[in-house]
């Protein structure tokens, strides 16, 4: 693959956080009606101005700058005094020790982790099962690093009270030769969880196989009411074939500091220490402080942050489902909706530039997350409740506008 092949496959247009760029042809063509009035809303990701960072997560990171070089310099893998405390409490909220010192590695942002796990368990050739549909840059990492992937599906619209995994196409994976096995825990996009019976399953296929499996746990804090969550580090798994990845960014509204962790495998922990010494040196030095405060927020702070994520999540269903031909899943941990439309008289990527032009209203395409979701939209719902929903009942009127 030529460099020009592996950057083209790059491409940044639809992907969470960049404004969906616009073809003027034949966007003109395809707008009907009045633009609906209302708040603009950006469904790509969260808004930290309604839900707010973690309480005393400036005053924390004012006091890392205070310390100058001492804390702008740390070890490449991150303070080790951070990274004692988050060993505490991360074995603590995982159900399984977790090493310190040659265990975790904190990075800048879980998308950093993401990046250096895939990187150090990737290279030419290589087989990688990766979930479908699941994080939009799973499939673009593998890529990139010229792995070959091998696509697992996640039925979510009939699993019940499974996420839907396939396990079937897991085991054929690694029959196949996939040593990597990568998926997120909450799925994103859909905001499944996957069951007890499903991780350990996942467990034994690994264990089997002899893979590494590689889990994004980015949600595992915002689960919903009846929600369980099982996990795979805590289960019948090799810890030397397990990389769990988990960071402050989303449910506490920290990602401006640009903070995640990565934790377990000790021989690929040391690995992506090596390799974020020439990427970034390490995660920003006065923001690692910030990490502190992580499960270490004021009582009940996370129960009313869960309470409300849970009151606009249930809201827009309601909306969603009083649309005829909509299929919306409820989400059971995360602040994403991954709802399917019903056939339109616009192409479904037309549909998603005129909902902002016409709605002021952004979402992040199902393409993004899996080739066979070109039916689907995402958006994150951390946002303001009575825009939120606002906004979910303008892009109803423009399904209706485009109904087939």
């Amino acid at each position: 693959m030529s460099i020009e092949e592996k950057f083209s496959r790059l491409g940044t247009d639809n992907a969470p956080g960049q404004e969906v760029r616009q073809s003027a042809a034949g966007i003109e063509a395809l707008m009907r009606g009045e633009k609906l009035e209302g708040k603009p809303v950006d469904f790509s990701h969260g808004d930290v101005d309604a839900f707010l960072p973690t309480p005393g997560s400036f005053e924390v990171f004012s006091a890392g700058y205070a310390l100058g070089g001492k804390q702008a310099y740390t070890e490449y893998r991150g303070d080790y005094g951070i990274r004692e405390l988050l060993a505490e409490r991360l074995a603590s909220f995982t159900g399984a020790p977790v090493n310190a010192r040659d265990g975790l590695i904190i990075t800048p942002g879980t998308q950093g982790a993401l990046f250096l796990a895939i990187a150090c368990t990737t290279a030419r050739g290589d087989k990688v099962a990766i979930m479908q549909p699941d994080y939009f840059a799973n499939r673009k990492l593998v890529e990139f690093f010229e792995g070959e992937m091998i696509p697992v599906q996640l039925d979510y619209v009939n699993a019940g009270n499974n996420a839907g995994i396939n396990l079937g196409e897991l085991e054929d994976a690694f029959k196949a030769g996939a040593k990597v096995f990568l998926f997120s825990n909450p799925n994103n996009p859909a905001g499944v969880v996957y069951s007890a019976d499903e991780i350990a399953k996942i467990a034994q296929l690994a264990e089997r196989y002899g893979a590494t499996v590689i889990v994004d746990q980015l949600y595992s804090r915002l689960l919903y009411t009846s929600a369980t969550y099982t996990h795979l580090r805590a289960g019948n798994i090799d810890p030397e074939n397990v990389i769990t990845i988990m960071g402050p960014s989303k449910t506490e509204s920290l990602s401006g500091y640009r903070l995640g962790v990565a934790f377990g495998s000790k021989k690929l922990i040391n690995r992506m220490e090596k390799l974020q010494a020439i990427v970034s040196l390490r995660a920003a030095g006065y923001s690692q402080a910030v990490l502190r405060t992580w499960f270490a927020e004021p009582e009940g702070w996370m129960d009313e942050r869960i309470r409300l994520h849970q009151a606009i999540r249930d809201d827009l269903l309601t909306v969603l489902r009083g649309c005829e031909g909509v299929f919306a899943r409820t989400p059971q941990a995360g602040s994403y909706l991954f709802p399917r439309l019903p056939k339109l008289d616009v192409s479904y990527a037309d549909f998603i530039k005129i909902l902002r032009l016409q709605a002021g209203v952004s979402v992040t395409p199902g393409t993004e997350f899996s080739p066979h979701c070109a039916d689907s939209i995402r958006f994150n719902f951390s946002q303001d409740h009575q825009a939120a929903v606002a906004a979910v009942e303008r892009l109803v009127t423009l399904v209706e506008r485009y109904r087939a």
